[in-house]
């Protein structure tokens, strides 16, 4: 296959080889720090390709340094795309090498005719709710408690291992086709204007699992509850204000 984008020494091309997909494999555990339990093997990427979706991959000198994993979705009869997993190697991450992912999973989606994607994220990581929601444009209408069963790790770098930590999850919803992501999609602002409401996230939960385990779970209990409170109540979370003290997602009428 051509490759789809090619920008700062990173071509963004579709996996195809079984070496191409084993990368995947061992790029999971670098990025993750997941178990085998919790790894998608190269069966499942494979099979999810011959049923629809596909894998985009970042190369550098043909070395695999991050994929995105997109499935076929349907509900009903509308088709759209469900991102499974996105993975960066820590040596390439904040250099922009997941959002020139996102955006080539954007226009691949749209040249095959669609024009929405969702995926879930971890609601106490504030670098991702920045990513998603300030520079991708998603927006958040259902909180997922306890998503996946209990997290057996809860950092990218798979070094906190916190037993009995729920897996909540907070779904974004991408329409491709909206305002606000077409203006990111060209690098330009679109303001929100201001919030009606916000709910507040620790400044560090990496630090906060190390340094005091019981109180992490509490502030995701917090979290949860404030969350799903908002989301009752006709809110959606639109943004997300990064603060080293106070982060905190914004939320606007729908």
């Amino acid at each position: 296959m051509s490759n789809e984008t090619s920008d700062r020494g990173i071509n963004i091309r579709e996996v195809s080889t079984i070496a191409e997909y084993d990368a995947c494999i061992g790029l999971q555990r670098e990025a993750f720090g997941l178990p085998d339990l919790e790894i998608s093997p190269r069966r499942h990427l494979i099979v999810s390709h011959r049923a629809g979706g596909w894998t985009l991959g970042a190369f550098v000198d043909d070395k695999l340094v991050g994929f995105v994993h997109h499935l076929a979705a349907v509900k009903a009869d509308y088709i759209f795309g469900y991102s499974h997993m996105m993975a960066v190697a820590p040596e390439y991450q904040n250099q922009g090498v997941g959002a020139q992912l996102k955006w080539a999973q954007r226009e691949r989606a749209l040249r095959e005719g669609r024009d929405y994607i969702k995926w879930t994220f971890e609601p106490m990581r504030a670098r991702n709710a920045h990513f998603n929601l300030n520079r991708l444009g998603v927006v958040v209408r259902e909180y997922a408690v306890n998503f996946y069963g209990t997290d057996y790790s809860t950092n990218p770098a798979g070094k906190e291992s916190v037993s009995g930590m729920d897996s909540d999850r907070l779904f974004a919803s991408w329409d491709l086709k909206a305002p606000r992501v077409e203006s990111f999609s060209r690098g330009e602002e679109f303001p929100l204007g201001e919030p009606a409401r916000a709910i507040q996230i620790p400044g560090d939960f990496s630090l906060l699992l190390k340094t005091d385990p019981e109180v992490a779970k509490r502030e995701v209990v917090r979290v949860r509850e404030e969350f799903v409170q908002a989301l009752n109540e006709g809110f959606v979370c639109r943004a997300f204000a990064r603060d080293e003290r106070r982060p905190r997602y914004l939320f606007y009428r729908e």
